[in-house]
């Protein structure tokens, strides 16, 4: 493969690669303004980068005009040169970096879904928690008002056997057995002398 080919197969490659970056997407997921304007000078790297391959690189050579040369410097001069040129060959280009950095970064992916996993599943208990403390929230309410939750006709309190118990009066193990992931979490902080600071 010449020298121009293996240039325009980069600059292809990069075109490519720069429609598949979802850009905007990633933005979307950065939080802290150092992080957005970072985000925004690699962008424009890539881009400039990008421009230059499809533009400057991507363009064949021109032909080499020796007849123009022969009339000016001589035929044996221009022989020798022309033999030199055209017997220079461009080494391909054997790429070792990518084996070694491909695994690593599979390997990232792996970790990052399974994280992504572990928080939509935590995002799911928490989400079902805050539920679960409204329900308690609203039921304490119409207890105080002497109003059963559970029936929507308005039954005394004191005579429904459904009532729930309040927050307020719930201890720590009756909390802990409804949440029992929560009991396991701080044990094991206790255990390992983390105490939140």
């Amino acid at each position: 493969m010449s020298g121009s080919g293996v240039v325009k197969k980069v600059a292809g490659a990069a075109a490519k690669a720069g429609k598949a970056i979802d850009w905007d997407g990633l933005a979307k997921m950065l939080v802290s303004e150092e992080a957005r304007k970072e985000f925004a000078y690699l962008r424009r790297t890539f881009e400039d980068v990008n421009h230059q391959l499809q533009t400057k690189f991507s363009q064949e050579p021109q032909p080499i005009d020796w007849e123009y040369y022969r009339k000016g410097i001589g035929s044996k001069v221009v022989d020798m040169y022309k033999e030199a040129y055209e017997s220079i060959e461009i080494p391909k280009y054997v790429d070792t970096v990518t084996p070694q950095y491909k695994p690593k970064f599979d390997a990232l992916l792996v970790e990052m879904k399974e994280a992504e996993k572990a928080s939509l599943k935590e995002s799911e208990r928490i989400e079902k928690e805050i539920a679960e403390m409204k329900e308690m929230k609203v039921r304490l309410l119409f207890s105080k008002q002497g109003i059963c939750y559970c029936h929507i006709h308005a039954v005394m309190v004191m005579s429904c056997s459904c009532v729930q118990k309040k927050i307020s009066t719930m201890t720590a193990d009756e909390y802990f057995a409804k949440h029992p992931e929560l009991k396991q979490k701080f044990d094991d902080e206790i255990r390992n002398d983390y105490w939140g600071y």
